[in-house]
């Protein structure tokens, strides 16, 4: 039966840990492929999709960090976890973070291929 890992509450969500959670590059990677998903993704699929080259252990501690930063929720089916990105929750108590973070993530590796870094 499928299950909700614990998750802070809206009304917790402290803007230090969040942006804690973001500063991480591997963390932003899979959270902008998180952002970019409008159905919730399982986390094997994501992974090998944003391709980190990471240990599974490493993966798992960057998915809960973004889950108990209250960045995504993660619903566990046996071994299977599905997660999505708790969008309406975040941009409730901070309107417009994660776009600006994650879309100036976007903007920066863009403007990284145009001038060649």
């Amino acid at each position: 039966m499928p299950r909700t890992l614990p998750e802070p509450s809206v009304d917790s969500f402290d803007l230090t840990v969040i942006l804690s959670a973001l500063a991480d590059p591997g963390r932003r990677t899979l959270m902008r492929a998180l952002y970019e998903s409008v159905d919730p993704i399982d986390c094997a699929i994501l992974v090998a999709r944003v391709d980190l080259g990471l240990s599974n252990p490493t993966i798992s501690h960057h998915y809960r960090v973004l889950r108990e930063a209250g960045l995504t929720r993660t619903v566990a089916d046996g071994r299977k976890r599905v997660v999505r990105v708790r969008r309406e929750e975040v941009e409730r108590r901070f309107p417009g973070l994660l776009r600006a973070i994650l879309g100036a993530d976007e903007r920066m590796e863009r403007r990284e291929v145009d001038t060649g870094r």
